[in-house]
């Protein structure tokens, strides 16, 4: 990792904002009341990041200030997530996908560049499918969509809801370093920051709702089949991880083998997060893919 930016020299939120202009703010999508942190010049084309299962806008923080020099960045708290709302029944792919697509069209654009993180990705293949022609290009960073591991399903289960019912320090913290190839690169501010989301009133109840992918049967419904992979258009990176603890190399290899118009690539030393635990290389690969530099 750069260790410029490294978890040693990364204290909070505000360090990782500190080089650009954002806000923070709330928008009305399909009757959704949706979180978002924000960055850019409206002029420029419009790219939105969805984070992971139980998480949030600030999975991106150490990116948004860099993507907003070219995109008009929008990092939000999807449906049941963050500080959006959390409507009362189970949310499969599809709910998130219209989520997605009523946020777009409050911003009244027709195209958009997309990037989504494990959960975030899975949404966002899901999406490709559903609605090709709102999509420039699109980015699966460590995407959910393809495997069925029973362990590892639990594992997210287990820990979630564990984090959820019991939102400890040691519990949210535990929930966060198993993302991590290095657990140093959890800050308080990041244990902090989940364990506020957590507590809020109603959070153990929508969780149990966002823990229905991990039952084998609803998975299995939700997740893309090869044809499904191929059937893709949209331009397309699919960044993995050599750490990733949800699915090794070779998943992500073949996601990208499957869709026609695909490139791979690989981040080292980086587990289920690699946008905040090396957010250098991981700005550049994605950078030079949504820019169309590679």
């Amino acid at each position: 990792m750069n260790d410029t930016i490294s978890s040693f020299t990364h204290k909070s939120f505000w360090a990782d904002l500190r080089c650009g202009a954002y806000d923070q703010g709330y928008l009305q999508a399909g009757g959704i009341r949706t979180r978002y942190l924000h960055s850019g010049d409206p002029s420029h084309p419009k790219l939105i990041l969805l984070h992971g299962v139980g998480g949030h806008a600030e999975t991106y923080t150490r990116n948004l200030i860099a993507h907003a020099e070219h995109f008009d960045t929008y990092s939000i708290d999807m449906v049941g997530h963050g500080y959006s709302s959390k409507p009362d029944h189970d949310y499969e792919i599809d709910v998130y996908v219209e989520h997605l697509r009523n946020v777009i069209d409050t911003l009244r654009c027709e195209k958009i560049f997309l990037s989504g993180e494990s959960l975030g990705g899975w949404v966002a293949a899901r999406f490709a499918l559903k609605y090709p022609e709102r999509l420039s290009r699109m980015v699966l960073n460590t995407c959910g969509g393809a495997t069925l591991n029973p362990e590892v399903m639990q594992r997210i289960k287990t820990l979630t809801m564990a984090a959820v019912n019991e939102p400890t320090w040691e519990t949210v913290k535990a929930r966060l370093e198993w993302l991590m190839a290095d657990p140093a690169t959890v800050t308080e501010d990041l244990i902090a920051c989940r364990q506020a989301i957590y507590r809020q009133p109603g959070m153990s109840d929508a969780m149990s709702r966002i823990m229905c992918l991990q039952e084998k049967e609803i998975r299995k419904r939700n997740n893309l089949t090869d044809t499904d992979w191929a059937t893709i258009q949209t331009e397309t990176l699919v960044l993995w991880t050599d750490k990733d603890p949800t699915a090794a190399v070779n998943v992500g290899e073949k996601i990208a083998s499957l869709i026609p118009n695909a490139k791979f690539a690989l981040m080292t030393q980086c587990g289920h997060w690699p946008q905040f635990e090396d957010p250098s290389t991981f700005n550049k690969i994605h950078l030079d893919f949504l820019l169309g530099r590679t």
